[in-house]
Formats: C-alpha cells, structure tokens, sequence
C-alpha cells in the first residue's frame, strides 16, 4: 500500500508539462537512434547522457528512459520493414516480423510487435513497483562482503546465463576489470596503469567506451557488410492496427511466458538479447505451429518482443535497488546517477524518493507515449530507411566524436572512443560479447573497492564471505552459475553416451 502511494506521488511529477514534452521528445530520439543503423539504446543514451548535466535528476533520467523506450521501439521498426535489427535485441524480431512484412502484412506484423512489447514493458514495470522498495530494504542489510558477494553474483551470472561461450565472457570481464583500474586507486591513492599520459589519471569515461564499442564498432562491422535496405510498404491501416491488438489475448500463455522470461532475464544479468533469443526458441519448441516459424508467424514476433521490453525495463530494479545494471543501457543510465550525484543503491529510496517514483511513474507514461509515436511515425522512419548509408555513416562518426569530446573537452577521449570502437568490431567479428565488458567497466571498481573493504575487516580472511545466511547464499549462487555451465556440457556428454549405447543395443 506504501508504494502505492508512492506511486500515486510520483504520477504528479511525471505527468507536468515539462515531463511530458521530455518524454515526447525522448521517446522519438529514441526511435531515430533504434531506426539508423549502427547507433543503439546504450550508444544513444550515452551520446545525450552529457547534455543532460544541467537539468535537474528527475527530468533527466526522465528523458534518458523515454529514449531508451524509444530506442526498442524503433530497432523493431526496420528488423519488420527492412530486415535489419537497429536494435542488437531485434534480431530474433526479423525470423518472422521481416517475412510478414514481406507477405504484405507490414501493418500487421508492426502492430503485433508494439502491443507485445507494450505488454512486456507494463508487466516490467509492475515488477519494479512492488518489488523495488522491497529489494532496496534487503540492500539496507548489506556491507561490504554483501555487496561484493552480489557484483561477484553478477559477473558470475553473465558467465553462467550470458548465451556466449563461458570462457569468451570471463575474457571480456578480464579487459573491463582493467579498463577500470585504469586511474587513482581508491583505497590505496596511488596512480595505477596509467602508462605515463597524465589525462589517464582521471580513469577512462564509461561514455567514451560505450561510444566506441556500440557506435563506431557497429558502425565498421556495417560497413564490411555492406548493408542495402529492401524497403517494403510502410502504409498504416488503422483497422488492421486495432484488430491485431485486439487478437493478442489469444496468445496469452506466449504473451505470459515470454513476459516471465524477459524480466527473469532483465533482473538478472542476460539481458534484452538474451531474453529475446531464449523467448524465441522457447516459444518455437512449445507452440502447437513451431514449425511455421521463420515463415511470418505472429507468435514468432510477440515471444521476442514481450520479452525485449520486459527484460529492458526491468533491467533497472537492480540498478536502482542495488547499484548493479541488468543491461549495459541500464550501466549507463547508472553512470548518469553518479555524475548527477546521486548513488544508485538501497539509500536511494530513502533519499531521493521524489526522484525514484518520479521514474517509476514516469515508465508507465512513457511506454504509452512511445507506442503511439512509433505508430504515428512509422511511415516517416521507413523513409528515412532509403537514405543511402554513405550518407548516414559520416553522420553517425561525428555524432560520436562530438559526444566523445564533450565529455571533458579531451582530444584524447576521441581517441580512446575510436580504439574502443576497433575493440567493439574484434568483439563483433570473434563473437565475444559486449555487455560483460561495459558492466565490468561500469561497477569493476566498485567490486574491487567492496572486496578489498572486506579483506581490511576480516584482516585477510575469506571467512567474512560465508559469515552469514546472506552473504553465503549469494556466493554460493556465484559459484553455481559458474558451474553451470561445465554442469550442462557433462550432462550433454552423458546422455550422448547413452544415446550411443543405446543405439548399439538396437544394433544388436
């Protein structure tokens, strides 16, 4: 009942004119960074993070989410109309969204996607309402082995359920571990890895490394693809809108499913791609017409969708309650806390309460926004789609040099944003996965910093991290995930010998 109430506050400052016209004006950035290819949700949130400085916390986070809602939306957009995913999340949007479209239902296929992510998005929402308060309460018990105990949970998760390969993943944690360290140690004061170029003492920007690894690495493995856009019909129907959202509850139990996935997925590190990936196949395996998928089925657009967008809001429940980002948008939005001066964490929905259901409230308003702009604006997009991309490539380099640049005025963070950017294409190309590397980034130091409280109490001991209920769960969770796995592939190994037995009993 208290969130409720809290809720119900937060609505008066969200629904004021000048929150309203942010989110307008957020959710279609968005849709424009979800729409050109090369940009993205992390990428486009980074590059507005620093024109954001100057306005109060709550508008701003305000017109980040409306954009990061925005991003979704539009990265659907092209993977139905042109069978390019704007979004990395969109990807599995395309098996059947793209072959829809060609079919001539394009308005179909558009309206079905936005009613399920609208879906996923409330039902994310809802999550963070009534669990939020309650995970930050939990958080308020947490000291420093707790807390190193849930970033260890984290890393260990995107290990265990992050869908690459185990050991590409703690390789991509290993360079983020040490892009962090880059700068003054905290505990100690000391200058570290700073190879002898003084503006590295102030650390390496997460902004500047989102930029390069997103932007500029998406944007060369664009260019080698050569990418050509085969635009089909962008015509809306409005009776055709209203009778496909109007058939959605027949698919409840996919709409539910692929809901449950999205924010299990969201709250834990795997993120908007994964869950989208996972809802997909899980979806295609149960559903009574799997093996129409890949040929323009409409559960083949709402399972991904739904669970997108419930596993990109519910990304920041987490970040919110306990500092720690279920995705690397949410990592950036975090770093966008801590540059207003705010600290992500359980002390945040004591402190800054305004601030918090200001947001919350905020989701709800702005997914309603963003479903009715991406409607009324998609014939525009698919439009701009057919600007040749020698066109759109420079803009998108200078966009991320000027954002590099603005972030402390330093020749060499457009420099570094490059580099990151050859980083983000090896990435690309050796199928390492991004999203370890940015979080290890984001909240690398703040793991260190934990770890090395707690040996400081415990003089050394690594007793301190089985000394309660609490903080023995957590690592023990850690270790599972790391082994799971080594767990799946023995499993995988066993029953291939007993399916080889047993075919040479039948041989026999």
């Amino acid at each position: 009942m208290e969130n409720f109430q809290s809720l119900l506050h937060g609505f008066t400052i969200a629904l004021s004119l000048q929150h309203l016209a942010l989110m307008v004006v957020g959710v279609l950035l968005g849709i424009l960074v979800g729409v050109l290819p090369g940009l993205g949700a992390p990428n486009g949130v980074s590059l507005l993070l620093p024109l954001t400085f100057g306005m109060q916390p709550v508008s701003a986070i305000i017109l980040l989410s409306s954009m990061y809602w925005g991003a979704l939306f539009g990265g659907s957009v092209t993977s139905i109309l042109f069978n390019i995913p704007g979004e990395p999340s969109s990807v599995a949007t395309t098996f059947d969204g793209y072959p829809m479209a060609r079919e001539g239902k394009s308005t179909t296929a558009l309206a079905t996607a936005f009613g399920s992510a609208a879906f996923g998005a409330l039902v994310g929402v809802i999550l963070i309402t009534f669990l939020a308060s309650w995970v930050a309460q939990v958080a308020l018990a947490f000291g420093p082995a707790e807390y190193f105990a849930v970033y260890f949970l984290a890393f260990a998760s995107f290990v265990g359920m992050g869908g690459a390969a185990p050991m590409k993943t703690v390789v991509a944690l290993a360079i983020g571990f040490a892009i962090a360290a880059i700068g003054i140690d905290t505990v100690s004061g000391s200058v570290r890895l700073t190879m002898g170029v003084d503006e590295l003492v102030k650390g390496v920007s997460f902004v500047v490394a989102v930029m390069g690894l997103f932007g500029i690495g998406e944007l060369l493995i664009a260019v080698e693809e050569d990418i050509h856009a085969r635009a089909v019909s962008s015509r809306i129907d409005w009776r055709e809108v209203f009778r496909a959202v109007a058939r959605l509850p027949k698919h409840g139990t996919a709409l539910l499913r692929s809901a449950a996935i999205g924010c299990w997925m969201g709250i834990t590190p795997g993120g908007p791609t994964a869950a989208s990936f996972m809802s997909y196949g899980i979806a295609k395996r149960f559903s009574r017409r799997g093996r129409y998928f890949g040929s323009g089925e409409v559960e083949g657009i709402i399972a991904p969708e739904t669970a997108d967008h419930a596993a990109g809001t519910s990304a920041l429940l987490p970040m919110l309650s306990l500092g720690i980002p279920g995705s690397a948008t949410a990592a950036v939005m975090m770093g966008g806390l801590m540059i207003w001066g705010l600290n992500p964490g359980p002390m945040l929905f004591i402190d800054q309460k305004d601030f918090v259901w200001g947001l919350i409230a905020s989701m709800y308003v702005g997914n309603i926004v963003a479903v009715v702009l991406v409607l009324l604006t998609v014939p525009v997009f698919a439009a701009l789609m057919r600007i040749p991309f020698v066109v759109i490539a420079p803009l998108i380099v200078i966009v991320c040099a000027v954002g590099a640049y603005s972030v402390s005025n330093s020749y060499l963070d457009v420099v570094l944003m490059l580099g990151f950017g050859v980083v983000g294409y090896l990435f690309k190309k050796l199928s390492y996965p991004l999203a370890p590397l940015v979080l290890a980034i984001v909240i690398g130091d703040k793991a260190e910093d934990a770890f090395r409280q707690s040996m400081l109490m415990s003089k050394g001991s690594l007793a301190i991290f089985f000394d309660n209920r609490l903080v023995t769960s957590l690592v023990v969770a850690g270790f599972a995930l790391l082994l799971l796995p080594l767990a799946l592939q023995v499993l995988r190994l066993l029953r291939g010998d007993a399916d080889t037995s047993g075919e040479k009993v039948r041989i026999i």
